[in-house]
């Protein structure tokens, strides 16, 4: 007996002994695998876009896509590019281009007639002024593909009833601190954060938001019936919400508290309520509704929280969508939110994908980048904007597809010579 009481004192002792081994190794791997030269095997390497010249041959459905939509997007975008600097960049990236490369194709465009003009010579507009880009990551063309609309709540502007869910208002204490300009390698990184005494806190997270952190401070924009509709709408990023009168307020993306955004279906999965083969905004939705006593919990692991500002109509194009981060109305199934860390607002994008209602079917036509979003990274991601009404919510709660996109620049531009003049 005393020999087996020995013997397990001393397997016990070697079972924690491996598991604080375990830990240590899994705490330290990088310095461990720097010191035995595994770091290249264990690093994934950072987000790069590539670009590869193509032809138009070459985009599958190009002839028979009606881009005359894409030319309406497109219009809007280059109202808004043309209005800066001819040297100034368009984007991040300086082989897409200045203001000035695009200026000629832009000031052409202004000058047709989306809805008049034939889909032939629509066509012919962007195949003769530009060149077409394969997109990859580190030339790994496959991304993911998923969508978003505009969503319609109920709501008031005092909370009284039904009205208790409160959209917020960008708060004054809220501060942004851009870290690259106090280090180069951490440029492009942001901090949101909030003032106390002499130190920054990190902002309220959602849990602290809906717990009245924000209270008293009259930062209510409009107060909803449904909190399930309000934490989709911060997803989707703007909407409309129609008051008791039928009047319409258009609100919009104005900041967001800083957190990283965590997808719920993810929670949804790991607690095995859904498959990732049944996950969808319509499934997320449902779960939420019939089980209110754990919504709020499940809603709360996503600590990000977006503010809201109001939008105004445009009086010559009052059925225009929200706007996008370029600032101009959105258009239904032609504009495409990317990663601005890669990628220009208002340049035209190729899209091949899948169909969201039909796998069997194909999502291949032209986009224009006139959006972005927290969940949207990397340089062959994009969310596809589908517009408001059933329709679209049912398309963009199941479009999650793997595709591939291309950039078009102007023929003129020749992105390795501009990258080699721009290091």
């Amino acid at each position: 007996m005393k020999r087996r009481l020995v013997l397990s004192r001393l397997l016990s002792f070697f079972a924690v002994f491996i598991g604080a081994a375990g830990a240590l190794v899994w705490l330290f791997w990088t310095d461990i695998a720097g010191l035995l030269g595994l770091g290249d095997v264990v690093e994934k390497p950072a987000d790069t876009l590539t670009l590869n010249a193509t032809d138009f041959s070459q985009l599958d459905g190009w002839q028979t896509d009606d881009m005359r939509g894409s030319l309406k997007a497109f219009q809007r975008s280059c109202a808004a590019m043309i209005k800066r600097g001819d040297e100034r960049d368009i984007g991040p990236d300086p082989r897409m281009g200045t203001v000035g490369d695009w200026r000629r194709l832009c000031e052409t465009a202004l000058a047709l007639e989306p809805d008049t003009i034939r889909k032939e010579d629509a066509r012919t507009f962007f195949q003769s002024g530009f060149k077409p880009y394969l997109v990859g990551n580190n030339n790994d063309p496959e991304g993911l593909f998923t969508g978003y609309f505009e969503p319609e709540l109920r709501g008031n502007l005092t909370r009284e009833g039904p009205f208790q869910t409160a959209i917020y208002l960008k708060p004054e204490d809220m501060v942004s601190i851009d870290l690259g300009a106090f280090r180069e390698d951490l440029k492009g990184t942001t901090l949101v954060g909030r003032i106390e005494g002499k130190s920054v806190k990190p902002y309220y997270d959602r849990e602290a938001i809906e717990n009245g952190a924000l209270a008293g401070r009259d930062l209510e924009l409009v107060w909803v019936d449904d909190a399930v509709d309000a934490f989709f709408l911060q997803i989707q990023g703007s909407g409309r919400v129609v008051l008791p009168d039928g009047s319409v307020l258009r609100i919009g993306y104005a900041a967001t508290n800083g957190h990283p955004y965590f997808a719920i279906g993810r929670e949804l999965i790991e607690r095995g309520e859904l498959t990732r083969e049944t996950v969808s905004l319509q499934t997320i939705r449902q779960w939420l509704s019939t089980h209110p006593d754990q919504a709020d919990d499940v809603m709360n692991t996503n600590a990000s929280f977006v503010f809201f500002n109001p939008l105004k109509t445009d009086p010559d194009d009052p059925d225009a969508g929200p706007l996008g981060s370029q600032g101009v109305p959105l258009e239904p199934g032609r504009s495409l939110a990317v990663d601005r860390r890669f990628h220009a607002m208002g340049v035209p994008i190729w899209l091949e994908t899948d169909d969201a209602m039909n796998a069997d079917a194909r999502f291949h036509r032209l986009m224009v980048a006139q959006d972005t979003g927290g969940a949207i990274r990397g340089p062959v991601r994009g969310d596809i904007f589908f517009g408001p009404g059933e329709d679209a919510v049912l398309h963009a709660g199941h479009m999650n597809r793997m595709g591939r996109k291309f950039v078009l620049l102007p023929a003129s531009v020749d992105p390795a010579k501009l990258a080699e003049a721009k290091p």
